[in-house]
Order: structure tokens, then sequence, then C-alpha cells
């Protein structure tokens, strides 16, 4: 049987995003969204569950995504599951989180104001709706 790994998710972001460089200087962004779960229960009280996710995203939608988002925006993810594990001083440690790919921004982009210090001067374009 075959098997399929593809999720979908709708969420804000629960803090800036994070980039970073690998050696060859391979863009590598990273950012957490929390997910809402909404639900009535038997006794008719409507309950909320918070979900929080990590993504990571490479190369140019990483620059889009650092540039473009920050902690409160909306978005949508699409991408897969991707389990990463290491060991560090003989502890094996291990995470689930998704490799994006596909973000779409789903609300204004950041102010002129808040843009990184890696945007080059005088470019005044808007984002595309998604990368």
């Amino acid at each position: 049987m075959g098997s399929m790994n593809r999720v979908y998710l709708l969420g804000n972001l629960v803090r800036d995003p994070d980039l970073k460089r690998t050696p060859a200087g391979t863009a590598v962004g990273q950012f957490r969204i929390a997910v809402t779960d909404k639900y009535k229960t038997r006794d008719g009280t409507i309950t909320e569950k918070v979900a929080y996710v990590d993504i990571v995203v490479w190369d140019q939608q990483a620059e889009k995504a650092c540039e473009y988002l920050q902690k409160g925006s909306p978005v949508l993810v699409e991408g897969r599951l991707q389990f990463d594990e290491w060991e560090v001083k003989g502890q094996t440690h291990n995470t689930l989180r998704v490799r994006a790919d596909r973000v779409q921004f789903l609300g204004k982009p950041r102010s002129a104001s808040r843009k990184p210090a890696t945007r080059r001067a005088g470019r005044q374009s808007e984002p595309a709706a998604a990368f």
C-alpha cells in the first residue's frame, strides 16, 4: 500500500520568523504557528484548544517569509511532516515539524519601518500572495 504525507495548516505566527543560512549559503527559515481547534462539548460549552506547530522553510520562500511575516501574521502552510533526530552528549533528541513546500500570506505585509535590515533600499514592491 502506498502512503501520503501532506499537511495543510491555517494559523498565526507565534513569534517573528528566524532566518539562518547553511554553510553552503542556502536560506533556512523557521517559525511557529498557532492552530486553534474550536468545538462544542456535550453540555454546550464552546471549547478552544491551541496546537503549536514548528515550520521550516527553505531557499527563496524562507527569505520572503522572514522579510514579510511577523508575529501574529496569518498564514496558510502546505507541506509535509518531517521527523528529525539528533544526539547531544549521548542523549537522543527528536522533533516532528512541518517542512513547508508553500507558504501563503493571508494578511497585510509588515510595515516598511519593521522591515529587516537585509532588505534592499528602494524596493517598493508588495509581496505575492504565495511564493
